[in-house]
Formats: C-alpha cells, structure tokens, sequence
C-alpha cells in the first residue's frame, strides 16, 4: 500500500492519504502458487521419494494424524534429549575422574527425569496434533465458506447434457 504525505493548508502539519488496498484474490492466488512450488520442490526431494517408499512411509502417508503427532512429538522431544545426552558426556567425563557412583545416580535419575518428561510431551504433541487438525477443517471450511469455488463447466442450455452423456456411456459398455 503507498501512502502519500500531503500538506495541510496552513503548512504546518501533513495528513496521509490513504489509496485503496489491493485485490485479496490475487495476493491468494500469489500465495497459493508459492505453496505449492514448495510442496512440489519437497515432494520432488530424492530423500523425501525414498522414504515414502519405505514401510515406515506409506504407513504414515495412509494415517496423516499419526504422522502429524510423531513430527510434533520428535520436535518438542529434541531439547530434553539434548539436554539428557549432555548430562550423559559430562558425567561421563566425570567417571574418568573418578566419581562413578555420581554418574550411575545421575543417569538413573536423569533417565527417569527424561522418561516422565517424554510421557507428558506425547500427550502434549498428541493434543497440539488435535488442535492443529481441528483448526485446519475449521480455516478451510470457512475459506470454502466465504470463497465458495466456481463451476469449472458451463451448463447447456438444455439440461439434458448428463443425461445424454450417461445413456451414451452405458451403451458403450454393453457394445463391449
């Protein structure tokens, strides 16, 4: 948007003068085109092809839910991993000093801390999984609400365009 600066008649102040905002249709359009270059960049990826040919893949692919959850799971479990296995080398280090009974507690107690904190963040990423799928059918039923899509077709004159199609189908297919 381009705002413009206009003085006042007394030449003491400015006002801005506002132009109409641009068309949302097409900033949509934009943004679509760009999504889906992305998508299709990704899916293109030879990483992305082989481990969709995978079981572990396909799996995933046929239970999008399930898929969702474990990439929210796998990233909200990357810091308290990360943490666990630094405590695991400093202790470690500490062992060659010669603290052992230090570290067998340490990592006992670090592996019972890091296993209740992973049961909570599975319930954590479970219900942000739900929450991200519950908005995704809200959004996209209230953008096919207000942007309702076109017919792609135009209709005949007639009506009887479908029908006459359907009976030449079934014909064709008793001729065989």
């Amino acid at each position: 948007m381009v705002e413009a600066l206009i003085p006042k008649e007394t030449g003491v102040g400015f006002r801005m003068a506002k132009e109409e905002p641009p068309s949302t249709s097409k900033d949509l359009q934009e943004l679509q085109k760009k999504l889906s270059l992305l998508i299709e960049s990704i899916q293109n990826n030879s990483k992305v092809v082989a481990f969709m040919k995978s079981a572990v893949g396909q799996y995933l692919d046929r239970h999008p839910f399930m898929a969702l959850t474990v990439l929210v799971f796998v990233v909200m479990s990357a810091v308290p991993v990360g943490f666990f296995l630094l405590v695991v080398v400093l202790t470690s280090l500490a062992a060659f000093v010669g603290v052992i009974l230090l570290e067998g507690l340490v990592i006992s107690v670090g592996g019972l801390s890091l296993l209740c904190v992973l049961c909570g963040l599975s319930f954590v990423s479970l219900t942000v999984s739900g929450t991200i799928i519950v908005s995704y059918v809200m959004v996209s039923s209230l953008v096919n609400y207000w942007f309702p899509p076109r017919p792609l077709t135009r209709q005949n004159s007639s009506g009887d365009c479908q029908l006459a199609m359907k009976s030449a189908d079934l014909e064709g297919l008793y001729q065989e």
